[in-house]
């Protein structure tokens, strides 16, 4: 029976030293004139798009951003991205067991990888391909396509049908992620929800969400696996 599992990325698969928040401010001086716009917003766990949509009504109104002016916003963000991943410095790194965890999955037979993610899609791509890791991941589901996280489950298990990845019994399915928000987007279509301590929350705080398994960090490779056949 074939497993499917959608991993997060930001304090799951990685840490990218803030990159992602320094472009976000930088795209928002140059648009609208605004800078600091991000202080005091709540990034772990919400998709890009809520963020900006958050961002907006602080500065811009009730209104917020018009779909033409959310696409120039994702086109400036990007381009600050990309120049952004670059700057060395800490706080960034690929998480303790990633590499070999993801090696070890991607070499069984009857398991898939993919993303659901926060992060726009070629956010995800920029963030992904400078730790070398993209490649991993053939589909996902991405920040631009939903406001609410758990709306991205739905789109996920749309394109893991399409893409014959989908098991049959939702048991199969595991979302792994490092906030509350990954556990309820599991939650939302009776997947497993797989919570990783590597980001702002504990284990404890994890487990209290409503996690079903909960990992101080993915350098346990054999543990992963047991999970995944055992729960499955």
């Amino acid at each position: 029976m074939v497993k499917l599992i959608l991993f997060d990325i930001d304090g799951t698969l990685v840490l990218t030293g803030g990159a992602g928040m320094r472009a976000m401010s930088l795209a928002f001086r140059d648009l609208f004139g605004v800078p600091d716009a991000l202080v005091g917003v709540t990034f772990a766990g919400r998709t890009d798009r809520a963020i900006v949509e958050d961002v907006a009504a602080r500065h811009l109104g009730n209104g917020g951003l018009t779909p033409e002016a959310f696409a120039q916003f994702c086109d400036r963000y990007v381009e600050h991205l990309e120049r952004e991943i670059q700057v060395e410095g800490p706080g960034k790194a690929v998480l303790p067991g990633v590499r070999p965890l993801l090696d070890a999955l991607a070499a069984r037979a009857d398991v898939r990888l993919a993303l659901l993610t926060g992060n726009l899609e070629p956010g995800a791509r920029i963030k992904l391909n400078h730790f070398g890791l993209w490649n991993y991941f053939p589909w996902g589901a991405f920040g631009e396509q939903a406001v609410d996280r758990t709306h991205l489950m739905p789109v996920a298990l749309q394109r893991g049908r399409a893409a014959g990845d989908l098991p049959d019994d939702p048991r199969h399915v595991f979302v792994v992620g490092d906030t509350p928000h990954d556990v309820a987007c599991a939650q939302a279509a009776a997947a497993v929800a797989v919570g990783v301590a590597t980001g702002p929350f504990s284990t404890d705080a994890l487990r209290a969400s409503g996690a079903d398994e909960v990992f101080e960090d993915l350098s346990d490779t054999a543990r992963f696996v047991s999970m995944l056949d055992g729960l499955s």
